[in-house]
């Protein structure tokens, strides 16, 4: 069965089509594959290799999964012999089908305001995702959330590859399908982020104060615990919180936080 699906993936262009674009950049200048294989193998040495945890990285010189690692069979049921051999067309195949239509949108989306930026904004350039995946042989659903970014961009600018960490979600988020967001930083320092549920460019500028109330949260610390650490009242902690809410447009904390996770302050 196996070999009758990779051969059926072989033929078909169904998925690939939508990615003609990121294909027929101009591309520039020479990359070193072994050295980015070693690279990629010491950073998921590094992560270290959880239940539930995938790198990925595709090639959009040739629309190819270009690394990958992690238990994709047991989560997927597709084989590895399939991502390695027909990697993009495997990895859409999996997508729930009632999120394949906002992911197709999504990436023309990431193409076009990729292409719109600096050189030096690019570099900055990241995006996350939340989807179902679908497992070939159980038909399981399986939430999985990814952070993205740019992994090898050429001297022209162009995207070569890309540099997914997915995680599954072992409890179901409150969504009903596919979300997205993205965000990068401009050459003046002002952050930009911007979600399927607010798609227009948001800058958003944090106080000093502020950054540094964003980074404990992002530790996970509660109010009581960022008075005591940065010795000021619980109320303007509250009041700072409130700030940030308004700030990046989140409308709880759970927001906010996805919201925080979602690039570098």
């Amino acid at each position: 069965m196996d070999k009758v699906l990779l051969k059926d993936l072989k033929k078909q262009d169904k998925f690939t089509k939508f990615f003609r674009d990121w294909k027929e950049q101009q591309f520039q200048g020479e990359i070193d594959e072994q050295k980015l294989k070693e690279e990629l193998l010491l950073l998921s040495n590094t992560i270290g290799m959880q239940e539930g945890l995938l790198i990925a990285c595709f090639d959009y010189r040739n629309l190819n999964l270009a690394f990958f690692t992690g238990n994709v069979e047991e989560l997927t049921g597709y084989p590895e012999s399939m991502f390695r051999n027909k990697g993009m067309e495997t990895s859409f195949a999996m997508i729930h089908p009632d999120d394949r239509p906002e992911l197709f949108n999504f990436q023309k989306i990431v193409f076009e305001v990729f292409h719109s930026l600096s050189i030096s904004e690019r570099h900055t350039f990241q995006f996350s995702y939340t989807t179902r995946w679908v497992h070939r042989k159980t038909q399981e659903i399986t939430w999985v959330t990814a952070k993205v970014r740019p992994y090898v961009i050429d001297e022209a600018g162009n995207f070569i590859m890309d540099l997914h960490i997915i995680i599954k979600l072992f409890t179901p988020p409150k969504l009903k399908g596919y979300d997205w967001n993205y965000s990068f930083t401009k050459d003046d320092g002002t952050k930009i982020f911007v979600s399927k549920n607010s798609p227009t460019d948001k800058e958003v500028k944090l106080t000093g104060k502020e950054r540094e109330i964003v980074d404990l949260i992002l530790q996970g610390k509660e109010s009581k615990e960022i008075s005591e650490i940065l010795n000021i009242s619980l109320n303007t902690v509250g009041t700072h919180r409130k700030n940030i809410l308004r700030k990046l447009g989140a409308k709880n904390v759970g927001e906010m936080v996805k919201i925080l996770a979602s690039y570098d302050f």
